[in-house]
């Protein structure tokens, strides 16, 4: 700090600006003579403060000690996945600083930002249930507490509360449903997606662990009755079915993940309604686990229905539209003068399985022509300007600005992992790199963010500030970009028996190596790509023994294992 540098640190009061402390301490030093000094931040009472401050006396071998036992403790998380690339933005960002900006977000959801003023009164539903899928493979255990809090704030008739309190009491607590709620929360209603993001989140859970045990462990409701971790799951598909809009698709209520986006209580979202066809395929696969015959036909009948309708009502030829108003106005539809081509749509379209491979590619394709630019995929174009109906709330946005044709950073990881499941390891990459802080450091001047965490939004093209980031740290971008890293562009889909390897790269990748721990078990996995493809299994080798296909059933790993995938 300045103030350090020329030695008047003074008192300054810093208004409406964001403030700095400063420290300096001066010492005389005789020749050969070194000093430790300890800086300690922190608030206690008088009596306990001067009880902490005792134990640094003699600071030298605590503060060893200390920051020994907080390496051993991020190593003994960070360890859990390594990669070596050909691309050192790759390897810095999933080997530290996506998975450090992950645990800060998974720790903190979004209930507290240095940006944003004020605190939450609570936390986000859907926030905090993404948000755990970003540390998954690194800390399980961490992750399977919070899955069981966030399942505790699912009220009994399947949906989700808006916002979890603080002081959240399972069993205890009231929901939109009362006039209580809504004033203490500022929630008026349910919204559409907060408990269809328990699927992707439980799934990951229990594929990476095996834990299939986890779906019969009983956990209580947010505001009376209790359930197995099954039947909360079960209920969470009969809200959506509970509250169709006027065509079948899931109601708008009060918002979907889009929250400048107000399609109206019978409003119809195609987001939340991809969002539904993929919880349905997730629950099919627990179903059939627990031998639940009946349960899943009953989904795969639901399931194929649901599927046609949204195929007829949503695919607009060579694009997915975000869904229809209350009055039946087609949004995103491409004859619309402003807002004709969403993002997440496409991307949702193809991770959901709802797309055919034509239908994916060809949704995919336009992105990358229609909204692609050198910093990200804005999220929709053209901006709301002169045309945008009572709900787009994004309109009170400049043009180039967060949802208003903004490059939302949230949804650069969903489509790195849609363009992963294409098997476009070219394209994954390219939307990991415009996206990536580490990517970054020669335009820090237009990024002003810091090169090693995601912010939540970067202006777009049609800004004249194009590429200036915004809001770090608390931002679903870290969970969602190191999902796609991980199972989308390294290949790494653990499904309840075993580990499916799917990388999409770059074709210039011609060797990569994974350090993974799975199920307890080390996996040292080496890539080999000869003749530069993007994806696809040539052979498959495990412990010298050659497999049947790209799949690693659990029960031939042994507790160090060696494996060879060429592509």
């Amino acid at each position: 700090p300045e103030g350090i540098v020329c030695g008047d640190l003074g008192d300054k009061t810093s208004y409406n600006e964001n403030s700095c402390g400063a420290l300096s301490c001066k010492i005389t030093l005789k020749a050969g003579e070194t000093r430790t000094i300890a800086f300690l931040l922190g608030m206690k009472p008088s009596s306990e403060a001067a009880e902490v401050i005792r134990c640094y006396e003699n600071p030298a071998p605590t503060v060893a000690e200390e920051l020994e036992a907080l390496k051993a403790d991020w190593n003994s998380k960070l360890d859990n996945l390594k990669v070596s690339t050909p691309s050192p933005e790759f390897d810095t960002m999933i080997n530290t600083w996506n998975a450090y900006n992950c645990f800060m977000t998974f720790i903190w959801s979004r209930a507290a930002s240095f940006i944003y003023c004020g605190l939450r009164n609570g936390y986000g539903y859907r926030d905090t249930v993404q948000d755990i899928q970003g540390i998954i493979h690194l800390a399980p255990e961490m992750a399977l507490e919070k899955i069981r809090f966030m399942l505790s704030a699912q009220v009994n008739n399947g949906g989700g509360l808006p916002l979890v309190k603080f002081t959240h009491t399972p069993g205890k607590e009231d929901t939109p449903d009362d006039a209580s709620y809504v004033q203490e929360t500022g929630h008026p209603a349910y919204r559409a997606d907060d408990a269809l993001w328990l699927f992707p989140t439980v799934y990951k859970y229990i594929s990476e662990t095996g834990n299939t045990a986890f779906l019969d462990e009983v956990i209580p409701f947010a505001n009376k009755d209790e359930a197995t971790v099954y039947e909360h799951l079960k209920r969470a598909v009969a809200f959506s079915l509970d509250h169709l809009g006027p065509h079948g698709m899931p109601a708008g209520l009060y918002a979907d993940w889009n929250d400048c986006l107000r399609l109206g209580a019978n409003g119809e979202s195609s987001f939340v309604a991809l969002q539904f066809y993929y919880a349905m395929t997730i629950l099919k696969i627990f179903a059939e686990y627990k031998k639940d015959t009946e349960y899943v036909q009953y989904l795969e009948e639901t399931q194929k229905a649901f599927g046609e309708k949204v195929q007829e009502l949503c695919w607009d030829n060579d694009r997915f539209v975000r869904g229809y108003t209350e009055s039946g106005e087609r949004i995103g539809e491409a004859a619309a003068p402003e807002a004709n081509m969403w993002l997440n749509p496409q991307s949702w379209a193809v991770i959901s399985g709802l797309a055919s491979p034509e239908q994916g590619d060809a949704a995919l394709n336009n992105v990358y022509e229609r909204l692609n630019t050198k910093y990200g995929a804005i999220l929709m174009d053209p901006p709301y300007h002169a045309h945008a109906f009572d709900g787009a709330l994004a309109v009170i946005y400049n043009q180039g600005t967060k949802e208003n044709s903004g490059i939302f950073s949230q949804s650069q990881g969903w489509l790195i992992l849609a363009e992963a499941l294409r098997g476009h390891g070219e394209r994954a990459f390219t939307y990991f790199m415009e996206n990536s802080p580490a990517a970054q450091n020669d335009c820090a001047e237009i990024r002003r963010l810091e090169p090693y965490c995601y912010g939540q939004f970067t202006e777009g093209k049609a800004s004249k500030h194009f590429g200036r980031s915004h809001v770090h740290w608390l931002t679903g971008t870290a969970s969602t970009v190191m999902v796609g890293c991980v199972e989308g562009i390294l290949g790494l889909r653990p499904d309840l028996e075993g580990l499916r390897l799917s990388p999409s790269v770059p074709k210039s990748w011609k060797h990569f190596e994974i350090e993974k721990v799975f199920r307890g078990k080390q996996l040292h996995i080496s890539v080999e790509n000869p003749d530069e493809k993007e994806s696809g299994c040539c052979s498959l080798v495990l412990n010298g023994q050659k497999l049947a296909d790209n799949y690693i059933p659990e029960k031939l790993l042994q507790d160090k294992n060696e494996v060879i995938l060429t592509l």
